[in-house]
């Protein structure tokens, strides 16, 4: 087994976060009174909603501004944002849905091996920072892509991007590297 051949490595997308804007006021008061499955945090000034399908949670601000977290893909994010849109009209809101954007992807990836991490930490030093005492990961980053990948000793690595694309190559540049400073 050699770090060139092909290894068909799983990565599993945990949660996708995204934003839109509907491009009108939210009452939030209407929102929490008239809407399902919402929670009004009014101190904060914003309402939190939940889907059953897809599985997504939404924070709503008066601006019209939505953060969706929850989604498993870019696809069913996307899919989730619109619902939820759509939902905000039926409670009489001009909303029309606008700026969609993908922000973060967060994923997890095992490793068929384990990883000597000081190994790893010195033969990557500028990229990767490791500070056992604070916490058992290496963090390494990768500006291009802007990707921060989670390395721990067991194999299991997190990977954090703005979208799915990214969390796929930052896995393709970091296997031939852990690969090298395996147990």
């Amino acid at each position: 087994m050699d770090a060139d051949s092909d290894v068909a490595l799983d990565i599993l997308i945990t949660n996708v976060v995204c934003v839109f804007r509907t491009r009108c006021h939210l009452n939030l008061r209407k929102i929490a009174l008239e809407g399902a499955n919402v929670i009004y945090k009014r101190d904060v000034g914003k309402v939190l909603m939940k889907l059953r399908k897809p599985r997504i949670t939404a924070t709503i601000w008066s601006s019209g501004k939505v953060i969706c977290t929850g989604a498993t893909s870019e696809e069913e994010a996307k899919f989730g944002a619109r619902r939820l849109a759509r939902s905000l009209q039926k409670l009489g809101f001009q909303v029309i849905f606008t700026d969609f954007k993908v922000v973060n992807v967060l994923a997890v990836c095992n490793m068929p091996f384990e990883i000597r991490l000081p190994e790893f930490t010195k033969s990557n030093r500028p990229h990767a920072s490791y500070e056992p005492e604070l916490h058992p990961a290496v963090c390494y980053r990768i500006k291009t892509l802007r990707a921060t990948l989670q390395i721990f000793s067991t194999g299991s690595i997190t990977v954090t991007g703005p979208n799915v694309k990214a969390v796929a190559s930052a896995v393709e540049q970091i296997y031939p590297f852990v690969f090298a400073s395996r147990k």
